[in-house]
């Protein structure tokens, strides 16, 4: 839960698996938590762990990888859609953005800044190239033509994918935050990265399981090191 105990708050791994359930087509209410007062039951379900978790025929699941891979196991074709990428490329895009994030916003030595910025700089670019590079099935290669930029418009394609689910909550709180405790903006010149959150904005299976970017600098507040000489 957020700050008011009610409201979807700041986990990435939560809205993880909400964009995969809502992209099964799986009707599923959300109860938020509120880990200050976390109530008995869910503690008596899987001690020592956070959500999120997932129980089956008396299993708890605790490992979002895990769970992952039960839910593409068992929501299956031909009533529900698979959502796995074709292409393996798409699944390690990014992985590496949200460690070097997490290493620049906990900095407080400012000599350290600089060097972490460009080594997270260094990883959006990565993830900007893949995304305008076109995969191997937009190429015609019966065409005279090269194409030059790709058109789709998530990592794996026009359509969602497990990839977008993992990535996109961390790359927009890569975005919010980086912007509120650092004044960091994803360069403009990254085209491919802006046009793919523009994409996930326009798609409810992101913007309805995720938190306001309130929660997000909120969960942050103590998170983020001021830059202290």
């Amino acid at each position: 839960a957020g700050s008011d105990g009610e409201s979807i708050g700041n986990c990435p791994f939560s809205q993880r698996l909400f964009m995969i359930l809502w992209l099964k087509g799986v009707v599923f209410n959300v109860t938020t938590v509120d880990l200050k007062r976390k109530p008995a039951d869910l503690q008596n379900l899987a001690p020592g762990t956070h959500p999120p978790f997932i129980t089956f025929n008396g299993e708890v699941k605790t490992d979002v990888n895990k769970i992952e891979e039960f839910l593409e196991d068992v929501l299956s074709p031909p009533k529900y859609a698979k959502l796995g990428a074709r292409h393996p490329e798409s699944n390690t895009a990014g992985m590496d953005i949200f460690a070097k994030f997490s290493a620049y916003i906990k900095n407080s030595k400012p000599d350290a800044n600089e060097a972490l910025e460009r080594g997270l700089l260094k990883t959006l670019q990565k993830l900007d190239e893949y995304l305008c590079s076109p995969l191997p099935d937009e190429i015609d290669h019966n065409s005279m033509d090269d194409l030059k930029a790709s058109s789709r418009k998530f990592l794996d394609g026009d359509d969602m994918t497990l990839a977008d689910c993992n990535l996109l909550p961390k790359l927009h709180i890569v975005k919010v935050v980086a912007k509120k405790y650092r004044g960091f903006e994803i360069p403009k010149d990254m085209t491919g990265i802006w046009q793919y959150l523009s994409n996930a904005y326009s798609r409810e299976e992101f913007t309805n399981t995720c938190p306001s970017d309130k929660e997000i600098e909120i969960a942050y507040a103590d998170v983020a090191k001021r830059l202290v000489k």
